[in-house]
């Protein structure tokens, strides 16, 4: 593409723990949203954007009216391979490269963040389409997605959504990164079983684009960073953060975020007093670490927005990016 996505946003890298410019050295603060939708939304007559209602004056509000500069952005790695119902992978990439420049005209970067491995296999529990670990198909994803993106530093990699244990009734074995399985009654994932991927997952995307940018989950639907850094250079440690983890947050990423970068790749929360409660703790939190985040999400529950408004817990999360 040869930057033509990216609208003239410099580079990221690291820097201790920090994420920098590589323009200037300086640090950069990336604060912003989830779009939730290309994950699972198959293309309508006009398209895969049409097909999840996702539009330019969409995210011109997001960055902005609410003043997000980065856009965590789900996305289905069979849709990015075959397409969909008669649409092919080329134009669901296209789609992903129109977002792309939408939020780079506008100041935001984009973290593509690999959500589901398809649109067709449930994981066990009330419809779970978020795999425990990747597939052999996620490294010709990456593959794919970094030569496409190589010249482009308004995109960084999400490598995967929440690497988690095998729900109960989840009827698949764990996938191995060397192509084989892990024994059948095996459900823990722990980093023991997570890291080896995320190597391989690094390893693709760094044979495209040496100095992209990665952001590397926890463990426990990616909440937990204990057995974090790995010994990879520029590379952001990602912890989703929920009421129903508990409140253990310096143990399980909030004292690695003085060493290493750390960033929260989603919250969020409903509007309840309970939820209400733990977003304004945690965004003090965040706000006392100077981690970056990306609040759970503008078009999925618990919703940021409805009816073009925002919720309760959507109007902390906006407080909370204007005045920074």
């Amino acid at each position: 593409m040869h930057g033509a996505l990216s609208n003239g946003l410099p580079g990221l890298g690291t820097s201790g723990n920090r994420i920098v410019s590589l323009a200037t050295g300086e640090a950069v603060f990336l604060r912003g949203v989830n779009r939730s939708g290309l994950e699972y939304a198959g293309p309508d007559e006009q398209g895969f954007l049409s097909g999840a209602s996702l539009s330019r004056s969409e995210i011109e509000v997001i960055t902005r009216t609410w003043r997000a500069n980065i856009l965590r952005l789900p996305f289905n790695q069979d849709f990015v391979l075959r397409g969909r119902t008669g649409r092919s992978g080329e134009e669901y990439q296209q789609a992903l490269d129109q977002v792309i420049s939408w939020a780079s005209s506008f100041g935001a970067y984009t973290l593509l963040d690999l959500q589901w491995l398809d649109a067709d296999r449930i994981y066990g529990g009330d419809r779970n389409f978020v795999a425990p670990l990747p597939n052999l198909d996620s490294i010709e994803l990456w593959t794919t997605l970094a030569r496409r993106y190589n010249d482009e530093p308004a995109v960084l990699y999400d490598l995967f959504n929440e690497p988690h244990d095998r729900l109960d009734d989840d009827p698949f074995p764990l996938n191995k990164e060397d192509g084989t399985t892990h024994p059948p009654n095996q459900r823990k994932v722990t980093m023991k079983e997570w890291q080896p991927w995320a190597r391989r997952l690094t390893a693709a995307i760094r044979a495209e684009i040496p100095a992209a940018l990665i952001f590397i989950a926890g463990t426990n639907w990616a909440y937990d960073l204990r057995g974090m850094p790995m010994d990879l250079e520029n590379v952001v440690y990602s912890t989703h953060v929920y009421a129903n983890k508990g409140d253990n947050w310096p143990e399980a990423f909030g004292n690695l975020s003085q060493t290493i970068p750390v960033f929260v790749g989603e919250f969020g929360g409903h509007d309840t007093p309970s939820d209400l409660d733990f977003g304004r703790r945690l965004t003090q939190y965040m706000q006392q670490l100077n981690l970056g985040w990306a609040a759970w999400s503008w078009s999925d529950q618990p919703y940021l927005v409805s009816r073009y408004a925002a919720t309760a817990f959507g109007d902390l999360v906006r407080r909370q990016l204007i005045s920074e």
